[in-house]
């Protein structure tokens, strides 16, 4: 069930994403909303969140410099544009006992442009 309802999510988010993000306003989503907790770029490394350089394809719970909750560890999630629009979309739903304490974005352009902005440290 928890997989249907993320594969549901997931797909009505990327509809949307597919027309092709802009980094630079993804920049200013990750400065805005994202940044407090995470860091990409050549000198990233966890603090309150994990780095997220790479993202594209890790494993969820998949770096070793962060201590994730047992649930995003057992989620078995690889991290795809589909997967990481559902999560920013609404992490709780995505992995119930999460450890990031976000609400979400709704803007589905501001999730494009996000993943534009991320794809950068890829």
């Amino acid at each position: 069930m928890k997989n249907a309802a993320l594969l549901t999510l997931a797909l009505a988010l990327h509809a949307t994403a597919q027309a092709a993000g802009d980094a630079q306003a993804g920049k200013a989503v990750f400065t805005s909303k994202c940044a407090s907790c995470h860091s990409v770029g050549p000198s990233a490394r966890a603090a309150f969140g994990p780095q997220l350089n790479g993202i594209f394809g890790r494993v969820a719970g998949g770096t070793t410099d962060y201590k994730y909750s047992p649930e995003m560890k057992k989620s078995g999630i690889v991290w795809s544009e589909k997967t990481l629009s559902a999560f920013i979309a609404s992490p709780s739903k995505v992995v119930p006992g999460t450890r990031m304490r976000f609400w979400g974005i709704s803007n589905e352009r501001q999730i494009a442009d996000l993943l534009a902005y991320l794809h950068a440290y890829q």
